[in-house]
């Protein structure tokens, strides 16, 4: 069965991708099977940068199909931030607690009707010279408080008014119906279908 690596390290997003794509004739595989595959500074300056530069990294020390995404939560009110600088919106080893907590105090003096956002997630493939993105949006509200106990990352405080619930009241298929990495990763299910449909093993 062809290999696809998941070039994260992150098991919530692995957990959430493998249940978007349910590839049949592929195998994802989590970076941390390739013990040669190095760890990447995420600085570029984009979203699309740093999946592009994670994927490239990926193929490059194993020679398998990588895909990679990043993903940012674009807050209106605060000019498009933490965007690409999401997951360390508090600090390098920021916790999903410490970066929700941070959001809500930069947000504190914000009425809900200004405190809409997106999240946007890039999927990128790198198979030798083959570079594909495909990318997927959410859009939201941040609550003034968390709410539910499901998900990860800012999912408590991203509120979908569609539903009346938060990411984190969400189940997990719920959530992958309608989230920016559920658009980005079906789409990104596509293309794998697409490109190696004549490669099955």
């Amino acid at each position: 069965m062809k290999q696809i690596i998941l070039a994260t390290r992150n098991t919530d997003k692995v957990t959430e991708i493998e249940d978007i794509m349910k590839l049949e004739h592929l195998k994802l595989v989590g970076i941390d099977a390739f013990p040669q595959a190095p760890d990447v500074v995420e600085d570029g300056q984009t979203l699309r940068a740093n999946a592009l530069k994670k994927a490239r990294s990926a193929f490059s020390a194993t020679g398998v199909p990588a895909v990679a995404d990043d993903t940012g939560l674009e807050v209106d009110a605060l000019d498009g931030a933490p965007g690409v600088y999401s997951s360390r919106l508090s600090g390098e080893n920021a916790t999903y607690a410490d970066n929700n907590a941070k959001l809500l105090r930069m947000l504190q003096d914000v009425p809900r009707e200004k405190r809409t956002a997106r999240f946007r997630c890039v999927a990128c493939l790198v198979d030798g010279d083959h570079e594909q993105f495909v990318e997927g949006v959410c859009e939201g509200i941040i609550l003034q408080e968390i709410r539910g106990e499901e998900g990860f990352g800012y999912d408590p405080l991203f509120f979908l008014p569609q539903f009346g619930k938060t990411f984190a009241e969400l189940s997990l298929d719920e959530k992958n119906k309608i989230s920016h990495r559920g658009r980005a990763f079906r789409g990104m299910a596509s293309v794998l279908r697409e490109r190696y449909r004549e490669r099955r093993l």
